[in-house]
């Protein structure tokens, strides 16, 4: 792919880590692609799908491959990447319709931010489990990865990236950001897929959330190994 960035544009590359994500990934790559980013990358983790083959035949698509591990593959996709800005979606996750001519018209003192998030489906549950994630961004100034994290490459670098984390290295990089500039929200919303939360069970699922943040918080080890297991 040509590099087509200018010097002091808000060209945007979008980082999607992926792992078995076979049922979801064409239709992130169809509702990404038409909102013409700089560049889409995909950056697998040894896939025993056909996660990896589809990305590698999506036009306008580069499939890069890195060590498991949703931080190190974002942090790999962030060094390949050229855009100006850089977008970090998840393999479940639809960004809203103009979401990157949004970021893109963004004024120069914003350095980061995020989307408000909806679960797909109609289950009043999941509604508000996503308003009360929404209270909780917009209090903390800390998005969850599901929200489509943006921020500048040049402070994306300066603060060495996602921390090399087992999970919550989205709340972990929000911490570090949080320190160095004010996160914005914006109104639009990012859908993601709810199937992990209705397999799980949606209150099992929330619970497991909040289990997540306190090991992280108080910095305890992760406790029973099964409840962290994932769900494709």
């Amino acid at each position: 792919m040509p590099d087509n960035r200018m010097p002091g544009s808000n060209t945007i590359s979008v980082i999607i880590p992926t792992f078995n994500e076979e049922a979801r990934i064409g239709a992130t790559l169809a509702n990404v692609l038409p909102q013409r980013p700089a560049e889409v990358l995909v950056v697998d983790s040894g896939s025993s799908d056909a996660t990896a083959s589809i990305a590698a035949a999506t036009a306008g698509v580069q499939l890069l491959q890195s060590a498991k591990g949703r931080a190190r593959q974002m942090n790999a996709g962030a060094a390949a990447a050229r855009g100006e800005w850089l977008l970090f979606l998840h393999a479940d996750t639809l960004l809203p319709a103009g979401a990157l001519e949004r970021i893109a018209a963004l004024p120069d003192g914003v350095l980061a931010g995020a989307f408000r998030h909806r679960f797909s489906g109609d289950d009043w549950r999941l509604r508000l489990i996503s308003r009360l994630d929404n209270t909780r961004s917009r209090l903390t100034k800390i998005a969850f990865g599901d929200q489509a994290v943006f921020v500048r490459r040049m402070l994306f670098e300066r603060l060495g990236g996602f921390p090399v984390c087992e999970v919550m290295e989205d709340v972990a990089f929000g911490e570090v950001l949080r320190r160095a500039t004010t996160p914005i929200l914006l109104s639009e919303e990012a859908i993601t897929d709810s199937r992990k939360f209705e397999q799980m069970g949606v209150w099992t699922s929330l619970l497991r959330v909040g289990v997540l943040l306190a090991c992280h918080r108080l910095r305890l080890p992760l406790v029973g190994r099964s409840f962290f297991n994932e769900i494709r």
